[in-house]
């Protein structure tokens, strides 16, 4: 039951290797679809919305940092640290918190088959130099970053969505379980001895200060 969690990361790489797919075409099995041009974009909700083909091997977002076989790498060991993670909370349920890893687990992996497949799949490079698929082309106001001008949303995908909305909700989800974690539960008795235990503390207390009156009233009339 709690390991259902992971269907989040498993529908979030179906869906984001079937538009992937859907996008760059294959040839599997004798069936062939051909898929976008490399380059093309197509509308779908005018100017606001479009289907651009593009192809990066960095990042989400086509951030590149020029070392592919490194980020597959550093890809694989931060997805099983994130099912470490999730396995490590099992006894959280469906919280925020698991729910947020699951997103990053999902896109994390969505993006890492492209990177270490694709190439081989494609036929175009060795395996780990493939080259992630992005076509969701999104308009966005003008406006000026790191010296650059930007007139679109940067081209991502489903794993690259995934990713970012599960790093939000972490931002959000993690200091409320450190908070949860940090407040102690009430301790309460275990079993019907303890909690006869701690009814006869209150009772034994009394008798306590009972014998010690007497014992100060019995000394007083010896002196007299």
């Amino acid at each position: 039951m709690r390991n259902k969690i992971f269907l989040i990361p498993l529908l979030i790489v179906l869906f984001d290797q079937i538009t992937k797919l859907a996008v760059k075409g294959f040839d599997l099995f004798g069936w062939n679809y051909p898929g976008m041009m490399l380059g093309e974009s197509r509308p779908v909700l005018g100017d606001l919305l479009r289907w651009t083909f593009v192809e990066n091997p960095g990042m989400a977002f086509g951030l590149d940092f020029g070392m592919p076989v490194i980020l597959s790498l550093f890809s694989i060991g931060a997805s099983i640290f994130l099912v470490h993670l999730l396995r490590k909370t099992s006894a959280d349920g469906w919280s925020g918190l698991r729910i947020a890893l699951a997103l990053i687990l999902g896109g994390a992996a969505g993006n890492l088959i492209d990177r270490v497949f694709y190439g081989v799949f494609y036929n175009y490079a060795p395996l780990f130099y493939g080259r992630v698929v992005d076509f969701v082309d999104v308009d966005i106001p003008n406006f000026a970053l790191l010296g650059r001008e930007l007139e679109r949303f940067y081209i991502f995908n489903i794993a690259d969505a995934a990713v970012s909305v599960g790093v939000v909700l972490l931002l959000f989800f993690y200091p409320a379980s450190g908070k949860q974690q940090a407040t102690p539960p009430p301790s309460t008795p275990d079993s019907p001895s303890e909690l006869a235990l701690s009814a006869e503390q209150p009772s034994q207390a009394l008798k306590n200060d009972d014998l010690e009156n007497s014992t100060l009233e019995e000394g007083e009339r010896k002196q007299e």
